[in-house]
């Protein structure tokens, strides 16, 4: 297979007859093959493993992105960059995805059994396991395929299992009861990440509670009077002085009449509400912690399916929210509502189902997670892990710092079944890496293993050392570990990186990765977060059929500053997607302008250097990879995307290719070395970004050029540019920058007169540089379309309009303009229109109603059109002058 077709190269970029032949290309040459290399750093980003089930979205899309981005730059640096894509098995997603496709053939899980459900599970990932990785590949992902890992891998499996028997026998994994997330459809605990809380119009019930002495009542609000069945205490704050006299008494429980004691206790607010809270330790975790400070008995009055249970008196039975309501009638018939009142508030509700989270006191396997927490912390502090953006470095060690004990079972069959074996005979728990024959404890082979399975944070937590053989001493272990990034969204700091850093610096004691970098989210163009619900995601596939997959992935990183959200639009995408045509056209007219018969040599490194212009555009490029290293350097990728973006579009292609065309025309051949050289380094600087168009164009360029240098196979192993040792030339880069300013300036004169393009205009120009702007007058007359040009302030001819640039006046004779006349009454009329303007943006602004009112982004907008509105005042009379009017 070759890289790129000989044919020449078509009018029009066309992604999609590029892309796949490529990305075959690129594997099947292992060109993303990473393996131990003494003699080169390791530079190393494992994926963070996207669902099994899933498939890929705009979230997973500026992951890929930025991931590739990062491995394609340091891979052109010449490190032995690896890149480890793998898949998770997401215990409940995955569970719910099959369950629902056996309901269809009529077969309830339970009935089918552990095993043969699991062989279905199996058979399910086996047909679509790799779909995600599929559509990474769409996306120009350069992973090493060929270590591509799966949570439910052996070697990541039996790293569960060391991991899980280290930490038992430490006493950091225990049994024992706390609250936890349950939901009721799924029937299994959840963990925080799997909980989202939307804001739902509920109201405050506001609950009076009769003493026991029959001496008042106290008052307590609440949004759930279901769970008052469980209470088993009031509490108020012991600085409250409505209630200073009341703690120590007892009130009679509403419904139950069962006595229970008032309670001091700081973490009651005092503001909400009536000040007193309903302190239910089985169904709140607040409440919890109170009764462990209190001794408080722990009463569960809501079943596992969402049903009020047996404690819960005469409702046992109802749904959870049917009880809601029967007993605020009840409490109204006994006069105990005293009131309810609209409140908005957030509840929890699951992310798998779209049910309401019930919070259950249960037992359920922990992990004690503040030794581990310690370490997790110490290694951010002391700069072993550096977080980009910095900012939220704080936002992990707080949470870090009043960290719960991690629930890591789920009540689930596909996952990494817990390896503990449960003794019929003495109860004894027996952990181990393998099915052991008999209990530890007894000696009895009457024992079974817990049926719950692991969170899959548990196994994913040990992602950056499981995929590299741990808990083997593996040559990938020893040289690829301590990874260099691990790049992700910020929703998921908690949740996984920082149980990756405490596994990691558990198992392998030392940190997992150097640094965390953290992305924002996606959102629609409106700000807004995508979903299905509300209309607006967009498909990456999608996108990439109609734009390419260049385009998604530069649109993308579009002012993606690190931790800041991004907005994705059709606008970008077509922006994204021209900016891959321009480099593509550039291409075009290189190769059409290159010999390669001869008269090329040097074009690879040492280019000519004899003309101003040549040296402009070689020092800019060499300011240009400077910057962009800075900005690597520093994870600023939005930034290297505008600058590679400002250099190939602006200056290269809107500037120097111009100048080049001048200049060919007179038959100097030097341009042609200098646009190949360039053009080499731009699509360099550019192919992490788009690696598929800068491949394409690239193979072009060096089958059309003379073979020199140690030119690898592709681009993606051409060394990245570096500022060359030529320096830049400063007096090149303002002469030409003056002409081009000029140029720039003699178009805006052209654009206020509405001069027609092909009408040519004389020019005088006064200014002490005169040998540089005869220098650049070529391409001055032919960019400006310039017919006579004179130097000296005395050439300007009578009505000329004057324009000043740095220390060179341009005058432009416009006598032979068509209707002068008509365009000085036009500017008039623009004249009157923005005093107009301007006096209603004063008066606004030395309004003080207005100021001490309106917020102040606006107020700046405004004196931000003012100081616009001046300067187009200014220079509309700096016209009418010039032309005597």
């Amino acid at each position: 297979m070759t890289a790129a077709p000989a044919d020449p190269l078509p009018k029009a970029y066309d992604p999609s007859g590029v892309e796949r032949r490529l990305y075959e290309w690129w594997e099947s040459s292992g060109f993303f093959r990473a393996s131990p290399n003494p003699d080169k750093e390791p530079f190393t980003i494992i994926m963070p493993p996207p669902n099994v089930t899933g498939e890929l979205h705009v979230g997973h899309a500026l992951t890929a992105a930025i991931e590739d981005a990062l491995v394609r730059y340091h891979r052109m640096r010449g490190r032995e960059a690896l890149w480890l894509p793998g898949t998770d098995h997401a215990s409940i997603a995955t569970q719910a995805v099959v369950e629902r496709e056996l309901a269809k053939e009529g077969l309830p899980r339970r009935e089918l059994g552990r095993e043969r459900f699991l062989e279905r599970v199996w058979q399910w990932v086996e047909k679509y396991g790799s779909y995600i990785d599929d559509q990474h590949r769409r996306l120009g992902a350069s992973c090493d395929w060929e270590r591509d890992a799966f949570t439910m891998d052996p070697g990541p499996s039996r790293a569960v299992n060391a991991t899980f028997k280290r930490l038992y026998d430490k006493g950091l994994i225990y049994r024992g009861e706390r609250i936890i997330n349950w939901d009721p459809a799924l029937r299994t605990v959840l963990s925080d990440l799997e909980v989202e809380h939307e804001e739902v119009q509920g109201a405050l019930y506001y609950i009076a509670y009769p003493l026991e002495d029959g001496s008042g009542r106290i008052t307590v609000a609440t949004t759930r009077p279901e769970t008052l069945l469980g209470d088993t205490a009031v509490a108020v704050h012991p600085d409250d002085a409505r209630y200073a006299n009341l703690v120590g008494k007892r009130v009679l429980l509403p419904v139950l009449n069962r006595p229970i004691p008032i309670v001091a206790d700081a973490a009651v607010a005092p503001e909400f509400g009536a000040g007193a809270l309903k302190v239910t330790p089985a169904h709140d975790p607040n409440d919890y912690e109170i009764g462990r400070r209190h001794g408080l008995a722990e009463v569960n009055v809501i079943a596992l399916d969402g049903t009020m249970n047996e404690n819960a008196g005469p409702y046992e039975g109802y749904d959870r929210f049917d009880a809601r309501a029967a007993i605020v009638e009840q409490l109204e018939r006994e006069g105990l509502l005293e009131r309810r009142e609209p409140h908005v508030h957030a509840v929890g509700h699951s992310q798998r189902s779209g049910v309401v989270v019930e919070p259950l006191i249960s037992t359920q396997w922990f992990v004690r997670v503040g030794p581990l927490a310690q370490r997790a912390m110490e290694a951010v502090t002391s700069g072993a892990i550096r977080i980009v953006p910095e900012r939220f470095a704080k936002v992990y060690l707080d949470w870090l710092e009043n960290i719960r004990d991690w629930c890591i079972s789920r009540q689930l069959w596909w996952g990494h079944r817990i390896p503990v074996w449960h003794c019929a005979d003495c109860a004894h728990l027996t952990a181990a890496l393998e099915t052991p024959r008999a209990c530890e404890g007894c000696g009895s082979a009457r024992i079974a293993q817990d049926e719950d399975v692991l969170d899959t944070w548990f196994s994913s937590g040990l992602w950056p050392h499981s995929t590299l053989g741990w808990p083997d001493d593996t040559d990938d272990l020893r040289y690829f570990y301590p990874t260099t990034v691990m790049e992700t969204a910020y929703d998921i700091l908690f949740f996984w990186v920082a149980r990756m850093v405490m596994l990691g610096l558990e198992n392998m004691d030392d940190v997992p990765f150097k640094t965390v970098y953290i992305h924002g989210l996606v959102r629609d163009p409106r700000g807004r977060k995508m979903s299905k619900s509300a209309g607006n995601v967009v498909d990456p596939i999608g996108a990439i059929e109609s734009h390419g997959a260049d385009a998604l992935r530069f649109a993308l990183g579009v002012g993606a500053a690190p931790g800041n959200d991004t907005r994705l639009s059709d606008d970008r995408l077509e922006a994204a997607r021209n900016f891959a045509n321009k480099v593509w056209n550039a291409t075009r007219f290189v190769l059409s302008a290159v010999d390669a018969a001869g008269g090329l040599d040097g074009w690879l490194d040492a280019p000519p250097r004899e003309h101003p212009e040549d040296r402009w555009i070689l020092g800019r490029l060499d300011e240009t990879a400077a910057e962009v290293g800075r900005l690597w350097d520093d994870f600023q990728l939005a930034e290297v995307q505008r600058a590679v973006h400002a250099f190939v579009w602006n200056e290269f292609c809107d500037w120097y290719v111009e100048m080049a065309k001048v200049r060919l025309r007179a038959g100097d051949d030097d341009p042609k070395r200098v646009l190949a050289h360039v053009l080499d380094r731009s699509l360099r600087l550019l192919h992490p970004f788009m690696p598929f168009v800068t491949e394409e164009a690239w193979q072009r360029l060096v089958a059309a050029m003379p073979r020199e240098g140690n030119l690898p196979e592709t681009i993606m192993r051409a060394p990245y540019p570096q500022p060359s040792a030529h320096g830049v030339d400063a007096h090149a880069v303002a002469d030409v920058g003056l002409a081009i300013d000029i140029v720039r300036a003699v178009r805006n004169v052209r654009a206020e007169f509405r001069v027609e393009p092909g009408r040519m205009l004389d020019a005088a120009v006064d200014t002490p540089r005169r040998a540089a702007v005869e220098a650049g007058a070529p391409a001055i007359r032919h960019l400006a379309r310039i017919g006579g040009l004179a130097f000296g302030a005395e050439a300007a001819s009578e009505g000329s309009v004057r324009v000043v640039v740095r220390d060179a006046t341009v005058s432009l004779a416009m006598e032979g303009v068509d209707d002068l006349a008509g365009e000085i009454a036009r500017l008039q009329r623009e004249a009157a229109e923005t005093t107009r303007y301007l006096g209603g943006l004063e008066s606004r602004l030395s309004n003080e109603a207005f100021l001490s009112k309106a917020p102040a982004d606006v107020i700046e907008r405004e004196r931000q059109r003012l100081a616009e509105g001046q300067a187009r005042q200014a220079r509309i009379r700096e016209l009418l002058a010039d032309l005597g009017a």
